[in-house]
């Protein structure tokens, strides 16, 4: 089965975000004023062939420990759903 992860990086609470300042920095000056705090992350979209979907989220999680996401000083959160069956290798024809 194939399966969609949408994988949402974002530091953790007490760690300080230079980016998410600026942004707000930013908005403020283009007169967004009523915004009063943002945190920047990273959005990633995976899309793997598994087994099921307890096996996918596995895979996604390790893959969010070792690479995706830093564990001192960030969270993640994964939202994983089927998108179909995998696309057949090689000419079905032959």
């Amino acid at each position: 089965m194939r399966y969609r992860a949408e994988v949402f990086v974002t530091l953790k609470p007490v760690v300080n975000d230079p980016a998410g300042l600026t942004i707000r920095g930013g908005l403020h000056t283009l007169g967004f004023d009523s915004v009063t705090e943002v945190r920047a992350g990273k959005y990633l979209v995976l899309t793997l062939d598994e087994t099921d979907a307890t096996q996918a989220r596995a895979r996604v999680d390790a893959m969010a420990e070792q690479l995706l996401a830093n564990a001192v000083i960030e969270d993640y959160r994964i939202e994983l759903e089927p998108v179909g069956e995998p696309v057949a290798t090689g000419d079905a024809s032959a």
